[in-house]
């Protein structure tokens, strides 16, 4: 077998993250895709036709551009030679796309694969699956795709019919988690996304967007989500989703990640065609893992990928410089962090905030993540960190990166 070939990441970038309905609500999934694509191959000053395809992760496609990779890359003006594809692996979808670009590289398939997640939730589908068989009786019935996939995630034998929150409401349980605590990361994930813009630490991996209006278009260069004027107080005042139906429920919609609209993007490539290309490698794939769980607590997931992917690279958690953990729900970082036995305010976990105060744009989170931490590490001074998430449905994926 031929020996597997190194894996470097260039040009990581992102679009601001919006909120639900908020600044880039007008903007298609597509629109934020292209845009991203775009200014990657702008900024890295690849040439197009070196690109062999676009892996693209979505997890509320339409069929407004179907096999959504290909799509974007023709519609970001990347030559008809250039291949691609979607994938879902719900939460963990952006760093998939870019663990199957490296595998192709890896093995020699390609050579320059460009990794894409793109995620517009404000326009996520409803849909039917009656309406070809004529109208039944009391019209056809729509479902919201982002309510309705938190539900069947587990499929026949594991159900989840209070979404995502009720297997947060497990863990808490599970491991004695308070509701203080849960909202004690919250605001800390607040507080540090906040001081990142304000520092302007997110500059360099940030790609403006230019929304459409009626008085012309609107420049959003800016995360939407991270909530400056958020308290302790404020968030305790929030009433636990699931409170009517569990007295001792903690989860609220301030402990918990948003729903968002984004983009990201990077190239992946190995070190020789980078230099070739006048590419600037900022990380190398060390190792990765994607472990299953049982989908009612699939909020622990990380622990089993993240061990398993540090034990391939031979590192333990002292060695780690950075740990990108998302934060789906602040309960469910919590649970995590128990089981590694990492405090919540280790330094190195989310310095610059994550999914309760960037947002959690489901597609293009990982590589989001991504993107914030290539530029970290320079600034930390450090060189190894790990990439970790919880997946609905019952899967962890992880990922070791070394700065270059």
């Amino acid at each position: 077998m031929t020996e597997l070939r190194e894996v470097v990441i260039c040009s990581p970038l992102r679009t601001p993250v919006g909120r639900m309905g908020g600044s880039l609500a007008a903007v298609s999934a597509l629109e934020l895709a292209t845009t991203v694509l775009r200014a990657v191959i702008e900024r890295s000053g690849i040439d197009p036709a070196a690109v062999d395809g676009v892996i693209a992760a979505q997890g509320y496609p339409t069929m407004e551009a179907p096999a959504f990779g290909r799509v974007a890359a023709l519609d970001a003006g990347l030559p008809v030679t250039a291949t691609g594809y979607q994938l879902d692996r719900r939460c963990g979808s952006g760093l998939q796309a870019v663990l199957n670009a490296a595998m192709e590289v890896q093995t020699g398939v390609s050579d320059v694969v460009m990794a894409l997640g793109a995620e517009s939730m404000s326009n996520a589908p409803f849909y039917t699956v009656e309406g070809r068989r004529g109208l039944p009786p009391g019209g056809l019935l729509l479902h919201d795709a982002l309510a309705r996939g938190r539900e069947t995630v587990g499929g026949r034998d594991h159900p989840t019919p209070d979404g995502n929150v009720g297997t947060a409401e497990t863990l808490r349980a599970e491991y004695g988690i308070s509701r203080e605590a849960q909202d004690a990361l919250a605001l800390r994930s607040h507080q540090r996304a906040v001081a990142a813009q304000e520092s302007g630490a997110f500059d360099a991996e940030l790609v403006a967007v230019e929304v459409p209006g009626r008085r012309g278009p609107t420049r959003v260069d800016r995360d939407e989500h991270p909530r400056a004027d958020t308290s302790l107080e404020a968030l305790a005042s929030l009433r636990a989703v699931l409170s009517r139906s569990d007295a001792a429920a903690t989860v609220t919609a301030g402990n918990s990640s948003g729903q968002n609209d984004a983009a990201a993007a990077a190239i992946v490539t190995t070190p020789g065609r980078a230099a070739e290309l006048g590419l600037v490698p900022m990380l190398r794939l060390r190792s990765w893992a994607v472990t299953g769980n049982e989908p009612e607590r699939f909020g622990v997931a990380p622990v089993s990928a993240s061990n398993l992917a540090l034990r391939r690279a031979g590192l333990g958690f002292d060695d780690l410089d950075l740990i990108e953990l998302n934060e789906a729900f602040a309960v469910q970082v919590l649970a995590c962090l128990a089981d590694w036995g990492v405090d919540a305010e280790d330094p190195r976990l989310n310095p610059r905030g994550s999914g309760i105060s960037i947002g959690h744009p489901i597609g293009a989170t990982g590589l989001r993540m991504l993107a914030t931490l290539a530029h970290e590490l320079p600034a930390l001074d450090g060189s190894l960190a790990l990439e970790t998430m919880c997946i609905g449905g019952g899967q962890g994926l992880a990922a070791v990166f070394e700065r270059v």
